[in-house]
């Protein structure tokens, strides 16, 4: 369990989880990682902890670099608990260490822990610590993705600590971008983006012309899940991108259906798509993860969502995947709500209005009776085209 130095002196000390398959709901399909970094200075310096499992991992990999019981600062950027719940048995070995953290992280952290007798030292945007020939600015990250968090700037090597920022869910030997490719590095960095950061779009484009404003040097950026960018620009301009919701000439097509009547006008909508050149994809919510889905939506242009009605409302599985979506609050998309029913369709009104809420410029909804007539498929095929229009 060998460290990883990113810079000379500055350590990856974090831990690798291969099996996890679900986060809040997120696939993981292909596991995660916890970031801790070791500073090497005057003071040895910890910046964020790993999940409380992996706290061991995590001690190997520090302990063939200097003994734990040497650090005397831990950073902690996030409180969430895969950052932070390694942090009490790691005050247990570094007992003399002193918490640096904003002061709503101090307050959850003795929320989640018996913080009784640790030391803390609470700092905010724009502070700087000093921890020997290299200083430490800490910045502001307010909601990004928790009201506590913050990143971690170490200026004399232009290396950013980025936390939740620019992280992405994958689990690798390869500890950069470029050992798993830049570009598979940006594909699971907007999953990521999509399932966790999408609705603080607004939030991180504000925060990226903060940074840009505080003049930063970064050539490193180095969040606390998946790879460190040594190509800090590819991963700033896709933020930069998404936070702006840019959009490809892309149709999504999401639904359900009971006995095929939905399935056969989203597959209508799709040939129409087709036919006027622009990309379709098509998502079934019970044979498709909604990582998937929410990943693909980000930026389309036009999202269109099937549902038989059951009960005179929405079909489940629909329901469940407009609540997430709803939450993820996805911007400047044109919309269409479709599908069948036997008695009424409120299924169909239902989805109507929920992507009304989410501020979609909606076509009017399209609703078949029962099993779709050739001539309503034909329809479907036109409403298909005047989406990817």
């Amino acid at each position: 369990m060998k460290p990883v130095e990113l810079k000379d002196g500055v350590y990856w000390v974090g831990a690798i989880d291969w099996d996890e398959r679900d986060f809040h709901n997120f696939v993981t399909e292909r596991g995660l990682t916890y970031n801790s970094y070791l500073i090497m200075d005057e003071k040895v310096t910890l910046v964020d902890t790993v999940k409380h499992k992996f706290v061991r991992q995590s001690m190997e990999r520090i302990r063939k670099v200097v003994e734990p019981s040497e650090i005397e600062y831990i950073v902690v950027n996030h409180i969430e608990p895969d950052h932070s719940s390694g942090l009490p048995d790691t005050v247990k070995i570094a007992k003399d260490a002193t918490i640096i953290c904003t002061q709503r992280a101090k307050d959850g952290l003795c929320r989640y822990y018996d913080c009784d007798g640790w030391n803390f030292q609470v700092v905010k945007g724009g502070d700087e610590l000093k921890i020997g020939r290299r200083t430490l600015m800490f910045v502001d990250m307010t909601m990004l993705h928790w009201p506590d968090s913050m990143a971690t700037y170490v200026k004399e090597d232009r290396l950013l600590l980025s936390n939740d920022a620019f992280g992405q869910h994958i689990a690798s030997g390869g500890r950069f971008d470029e050992d798993i490719g830049v570009d598979e590095a940006l594909k699971w960095a907007k999953i990521y983006y999509a399932n966790i950061l999408m609705p603080l779009s607004g939030l991180i484009k504000k925060k990226l012309a903060e940074i840009q404003n505080l003049n930063l040097e970064i050539d490193m950026i180095a969040p606390s899940h998946g790879v460190v960018w040594r190509n800090p620009a590819k991963i700033i301009e896709a933020y930069s991108r998404w936070s702006n919701f840019e959009s490809e000439n892309k149709v999504v097509i999401v639904y359900d259906s009971m006995w095929h009547s939905t399935e056969a006008i989203a597959r209508a909508i799709a040939d129409g798509v087709e036919s006027e050149g622009a990309e379709v994809r098509v998502f079934h919510v019970r044979k498709d993860h909604w990582t998937s889905i929410v990943t693909e939506i980000l930026d389309a242009r036009a999202v269109a969502v099937g549902s038989p009605t059951i009960h005179n409302g929405l079909f489940p599985t629909v329901a469940g995947f407009l609540t997430y979506l709803k939450g993820l609050k996805p911007q400047n998309k044109k919309g269409l709500a479709f599908g069948s029913y036997g008695w009424n369709g409120n299924g169909v009104k239902e989805v109507h209005r929920i992507l009304e809420e989410l501020k979609f410029e909606m076509l009017e909804p399209f609703m078949v009776k029962f099993r779709p007539t050739k001539e309503e498929l034909e329809k479907a095929f036109e409403m298909g085209a005047e989406l990817a229009k």
